[in-house]
């Protein structure tokens, strides 16, 4: 999940795998797979740095415990 702010200034969490794409039109609209669109403050470049960083916490194992 990742972290966003809808244009109103109300933050939400949005399921980071289930983003279809991001346009930025100048406002930045994120599009689900189910269609759905949100209207967020947040500019793209934001938005996918975030998806990566979502993506990474999920493919990263913690450091062996001795």
């Amino acid at each position: 999940m990742i972290k966003l702010t809808r244009i109103n200034g109300e933050e939400f969490v949005v399921n980071a795998e289930m983003i279809q794409y991001v346009e930025e039109k100048p406002d930045t609209i994120v599009t689900l797979l189910n269609k759905e669109r949100f209207i967020v403050k947040e500019k793209m470049d934001e938005v996918i740095r975030r998806i990566i960083e979502y993506g990474r916490a999920l493919r990263s194992f913690p450091p062996e415990r001795l």
